[in-house]
């Protein structure tokens, strides 16, 4: 998928670094914090998701971050989305943006559909005509049948997907933040899916993605930046970053499997 590089940058990320302090957890309150730091425990309680990253994405691009769980892939789409505010460097976005971060963020189990779609407007900042005019084309894309007007408690977890991917598609964004989408529900329409990110990058629009799935990785993407440990180990052309990946995952198995067998086969003290 060719570049339209010559479009300028849609986002610019210079020196991003975020910061968890995992003292305030949803399992510690502010009290055991505050005794934990008077008792000097000596546990680490900082820790840096991602960190020194720089690079830009332009116009044109569908980009793929991809790597192992845990390495920082989608920190950096909450960062570009502006939902974390960076512990230190920047991000720069030069358009419009629509985010779909997980599968139904931000829905409501006890709403329809519909009224989903009306609620994820609102969050989006999309006027409630311009939604009700989307509407007919919401619900068409998702292709989930009666349903759209039962409580999505009972929905499954690709129908879900159908609605949220739909939903985020709908506003022709300048960039596009995916999460994890791609690969669920059926063959279907998942090329549905596929051609209509297709046809946002070919009216310049810039679509970021984070997924497992490598095939989409080569086969739609023009760039893909392999991420570990909240660092960039590569970016560049997909087959190649793709074939980067493989190689390390194959060397830490092998790793893992060496020191297992040390282990097991170490004499007993």
């Amino acid at each position: 998928m060719p570049r339209s590089s010559d479009a300028g940058p849609a986002i610019e990320v210079h020196d991003l670094g975020i910061r968890y302090n995992l003292r305030l957890t949803r399992r510690t309150t502010l009290k055991q914090s505050l005794v934990g730091m008077l008792r000097h425990e000596g546990v680490e309680t900082e820790f840096w998701a991602v960190r020194n990253l720089s690079f830009n994405v332009m116009h044109g691009d569908n980009l793929a971050l991809i790597g192992p769980n845990g390495a920082g892939k989608t920190t950096i789409l909450l960062a570009l989305a502006g939902i974390l505010s960076p512990t230190e460097g920047e991000v720069r976005l030069y358009g419009k943006s629509s985010t779909l971060l997980t599968i139904g963020a931000g829905f409501d189990g006890d709403l329809t559909g519909r009224d989903n779609i009306t609620l994820a407007g609102a969050f989006l900042g999309i006027p409630h005509q311009v939604m009700a005019e989307l509407m007919p084309s919401i619900v068409e894309f998702a292709d989930i049948g009666p349903f759209i007007d039962a409580p999505l408690r009972t929905y499954s977890t690709g129908m879900r997907a159908r609605l949220g991917f739909s939903i985020a598609t709908s506003i022709t964004p300048d960039i596009l933040l995916l999460d994890e989408v791609l690969g669920t529900g059926d063959q279907s329409f998942k090329a549905k899916s596929q051609a209509r990110i297709r046809e946002l990058v070919s009216t310049a629009k810039a679509v970021i993605v984070v997924t497992h799935d490598l095939g989409y990785v080569t086969e739609n993407c023009n760039r893909a930046i392999l991420v570990e440990k909240g660092t960039i180990i590569h970016d560049g052309e997909p087959s190649a970053t793709v074939e980067i990946y493989r190689e390390r995952v194959k060397e830490r198995k092998l790793t893992l499997e060496s020191e297992a067998h040390r282990f097991a086969t170490a004499p007993a003290k």
